[in-house]
């Protein structure tokens, strides 16, 4: 059987992992890869064996031979290239979130309705290892309805600058960012209920405290210290239609003591927590258990969960499985994101589904 054929547009940082995880699969051929820079595409061709270098999306669409891309580029491109993708017949795998807009989502929704072709949103927490155990306890029962969620991604100095701090080309700072991860993994374990109404904040108090000397962290290629327009702190309460709720609060840049990631939902029989650790919570002959499952990584292996992210797509691509990320949530996931965004700015609750 001929290798699945695919190509990467952008050559940002994410898309090494994906490089890294198609390089992996003995079913991919890495074919080609398009940057608006023609020196980085080549480098990244040459370290993997990439036969085709574009600068023009559109002509790598035009190859008959590629079957599917992904799409690793600001998310300001996400759906101009995810329809082109589309509607050129390959499959796509677009980095989250799926776009920057809800009616920019709605169009990507539209063109995959139309087609044939497989659409995954890199929602990669849903692919982690520990992910797939408490959702086999759900699934199961043990756990019981999942009511409530709690979720944080909190960086005491953390914006990585660039393209991430200029919102018309990311869209927002830490929440859509680094707060689509934790609020779609609790969401995903909570069975994807419909949003009712989000509530939320948005700070601009500390900006990119670029000041900061004597401690590194993680820099975009295009970093520049003078511009940030995005959020540093954002928080929210999230109501699902069937009773449900979420609270999440993220930060780029926090007057905190260190980082801090958690995940953790709350069932009518038990618990869990993915972050910092897995945890499972439960209650046998009137006495609270607290479990600690013997897995090879407490907390999320991000190594792990992009080969696992990848090889599903290919499944999917192949015709095995159906994606576990569709664009119907990603969706979803920008009608929370962009609510959040509103509520903040209006100070007011938005409501979903209402005349």
């Amino acid at each position: 059987m001929s290798k699945l054929k695919v190509g990467i547009i952008g050559t940002g940082g994410i898309a090494n992992v994906h490089m890294q995880s198609y390089a992996a699969n003995p079913e991919v051929e890495l074919y080609a890869i398009c940057d608006l820079v023609q020196e980085r595409a080549a480098q990244k061709a040459e370290a993997y064996g990439v036969s085709q270098i574009y600068t023009d999306f559109r002509e790598m669409l035009n190859d008959p031979q590629l079957d599917a891309v992904s799409i690793c580029t600001p998310n300001s491109f996400h759906a101009p290239i995810a329809i082109a993708a589309i509607q050129a017949g390959k499959h796509v795998l677009v980095e989250k979130p799926l776009c920057i807009t809800v009616e920019e989502a709605l169009e990507v929704e539209k063109a995959v309705r139309a087609s044939d072709r497989v659409l995954q949103v890199g929602f990669v927490r849903r692919y982690g290892s520990n992910t797939k155990v408490v959702k086999q306890f759900i699934e199961a029962g043990e756990i019981g309805e999942v009511y409530y969620a709690r979720a944080s991604c909190l960086r005491r100095l953390g914006n990585p600058g660039g393209w991430f701090s200029d919102a018309k080309r990311s869209g927002g700072g830490p929440l859509i960012d680094l707060g689509v991860h934790v609020i779609d993994l609790c969401w995903y374990l909570m069975g994807r209920p419909k949003v009712q109404s989000v509530s939320g904040n948005a700070y601009k108090k500390l900006g990119n405290r670029a000041n900061v000397r004597n401690l590194s962290y993680y820099k975009s290629s295009d970093y520049d210290p003078d511009k940030n327009n995005v959020e540093d702190l954002a928080n929210a309460f999230i109501r699902f239609e069937n009773g449900a709720s979420l609270y999440v609060d993220v930060s780029f840049s926090l007057h905190a003591k260190e980082d801090e990631i958690t995940a953790k939902i709350y069932g009518e029989k038990g618990g869990a927590e993915l972050e910092p650790e897995l945890l499972l919570i439960s209650e046998k002959h009137d006495t609270i258990l607290n479990i600690s499952p013997q897995v090879d990584n407490a907390g999320f292996d991000a190594i792990k969960g992009f080969a696992n992210e990848i090889n599903h797509f290919v499944d999917s691509c192949l015709g095995r499985v159906e994606t576990l990320s569709p664009v119907e949530d990603g969706v979803e996931m920008m009608k929370i994101l962009c609510g959040i965004y509103e509520s903040a700015e209006t100070g007011k609750e938005v409501r979903f589904g209402e005349v």
